[in-house]
C-alpha cells in the first residue's frame, strides 16, 4: 500500500478540528500517532502552501492541507487491529472459586488478552470458555505479565469487579511475589519508593535466601504498575534474573545456560483481601511452578 508522494486535503465543516495535529489524527486514521507528529516535525505537512511544524497550528474551513512523504509506509501505519477474543477450553489450576470470584494459578508464557501481533490463544479466551461452561462472564481486575506466573483474581460479576478494582486502588489487597535477583542486596529488608513519569511506585522486599551470585526475594507490592518489580529491582542494581529488558543480558545468558531458566524469575505467590461481597478474609497461595523449582534446585546443588 504505497503512500502517494503528495496528498491534498481540504478542511470542511466536518473536519475542522481547530488544530492541525487533530485534523491529521482524524484524517490519517491508519497512521500511528507518533508517525503523525514525525510528519509534522520533519516538514512533511503544509497548510495553504506554508510548511507547518507546530502541532497546535490553527486551521480553518477551506484550508488546503498537503501531506508529502517518500519512504516505506509500513513504518508509519498502525499494526493490524487486535483480533477479537474467542472462547477456548483451557485447563486451569483453580485456587479458589465461589459464586462471585474465581482465582486461578496463571501459568507462565500465556498472554492475558489478544493484542496486536498476538495470534495464539490467550488467558482471557480460556476464562471466557470456562465462563460459558459455568454460566458467568469473567472480568479481569488486574494483570500479570506474559511470563509471570501465579495468583490471578477474576470477578464473575461486574459489581464485584468494580469493588475489587477499588480494593486494588486503595491498597487493600496484599500482594506477595517471589523473585530471583542478580547479586546480594546489602540490606536484608528494604522499602523502595520511586517516581516514574510522576507516578509513585512502592514495594517492600525481604531476602528469603541467598546463593552464589543471586538472591531469592519475597516482595510485597504496594502499588501495581506495569513491570514495577522488574524496574525497581533493576534501579537498585539487582535486576530480576532472566529479564533482558531491565536486567543484565550477559549475566542472564550464562545463568540460563548453567541453570536452565527459560523466562524471567517472577511469581505471584500470595494474595489476601476481604471478599467484596461477604467481607470474609480470603488468602490464596500459589507455590512456585516446577520450572522455577528446578532452577532453585540447580542453584542449591552448584
Amino acid at each position: 500500500m504505497p503512500l502517494p508522494q503528495r496528498t491534498v486535503y481540504i478542511v470542511d465543516e466536518n473536519s475542522n478540528y481547530n488544530r492541525i495535529d487533530k485534523f491529521l489524527r482524524h484524517t490519517l486514521k491508519d497512521f500511528k500517532l507518533s508517525s503523525i507528529y514525525k510528519l509534522l516535525r520533519t516538514g512533511c505537512v503544509r497548510v495553504n502552501g506554508k510548511k507547518i511544524k507546530n502541532p497546535a497550528h490553527k486551521i480553518e474551513i477551506g484550508d488546503r492541507v498537503t501531506v508529502e512523504y517518500s519512504g516505506k509506509i509500513e513504518y508509519l501505519l498502525r499494526l493490524k487491529e487486535s483480533r477479537k477474543p474467542v472462547p477456548y477450553n483451557i485447563p486451569f489450576n483453580i485456587l479458589y472459586e465461589d459464586d462471585d470470584l474465581l482465582i486461578i494459578d496463571k501459568p507462565p508464557g500465556i498472554s492475558m488478552h489478544p493484542g496486536k501481533g498476538i495470534q495464539i490463544i490467550t488467558l482471557m479466551e480460556g476464562l471466557m470458555g470456562y465462563g460459558e461452561r459455568k454460566g458467568f462472564k469473567p472480568f479481569l481486575v488486574h494483570r500479570l505479565d506474559k511470563h509471570t506466573s501465579g495468583v490471578l483474581i477474576v470477578a464473575k460479576k461486574l459489581d464485584n469487579a468494580r469493588k475489587l478494582t477499588t480494593l486494588f486502588r486503595e491498597r487493600k489487597i496484599d500482594k506477595y511475589y517471589l523473585t530471583l535477583v542478580k547479586g546480594k542486596p546489602s540490606k536484608r529488608k528494604e522499602h523502595l519508593k520511586q517516581q516514574v513519569n510522576g507516578v509513585n511506585e512502592e514495594l517492600y522486599y525481604e531476602v528469603h535466601k541467598t546463593f552464589g551470585d543471586s538472591s531469592l526475594l519475597m516482595v510485597k507490592l504496594m502499588t501495581g504498575k506495569k513491570h514495577q518489580i522488574r524496574r525497581q529491582c533493576a534501579s537498585i542494581g539487582h535486576p530480576v534474573v532472566g529479564d533482558d529488558v531491565y536486567g543484565d543480558r550477559n549475566f542472564n545468558r550464562k545463568f540460563k545456560k548453567d541453570h536452565g531458566l527459560r523466562r524471567y524469575f517472577l511469581h505471584c505467590h500470595k494474595m489476601s483481601f476481604k471478599h467484596p461481597k461477604t467481607g470474609e478474609l480470603i488468602q490464596v497461595v500459589s507455590e512456585l511452578p516446577d520450572d522455577l523449582k528446578r532452577v532453585l534446585r540447580s542453584l542449591e546443588s552448584s
